[in-house]
């Protein structure tokens, strides 16, 4: 059972890293690795749990500011500005969304990343 957690946390991260990865590489000219990538993941899956904690009871509101905390996040760690972060933020959310749903269909996992909020 904890393993089946581990494997299930690892390709969620994997996936969310990826979202990061190409994000980042299609909205800015940073050079970005892989580790970067599921840095930015983690710390915004953190971000957004820590705010859904405290204020996610709240209705839209608590889930609106949960969003701009993993956008934050994002724009704390790469270039660009709030607009370049919520245009990585779309754009890894697009790529997770399509990763995940091919391996679905594969029956290899669930729908769910970590560092993608929503997916």
């Amino acid at each position: 059972m904890v393993l089946d957690t581990i494997i299930v946390f690892l390709v969620s991260l994997i996936v969310g890293t990826l979202g990061i990865y190409v994000g980042v590489s299609l909205a800015t000219n940073e050079a970005i690795g892989f580790g970067g990538a599921a840095l930015t993941a983690l710390l915004g899956a953190l971000a957004w749990g820590l705010v859904s904690f405290f204020v996610g009871w709240l209705p839209l509101v608590g889930a609106l500011l949960a969003l701009v905390a993993w956008v934050g996040v994002i724009n704390l760690r790469h270039a660009g500005g709030w607009a370049t972060a919520a245009l990585i933020g779309v754009v890894a959310w697009l790529v997770a969304s399509a990763a995940l749903y091919a391996l679905t269909l594969a029956g290899l996992v669930s729908a769910s990343a970590v560092g993608i909020p929503g997916v």
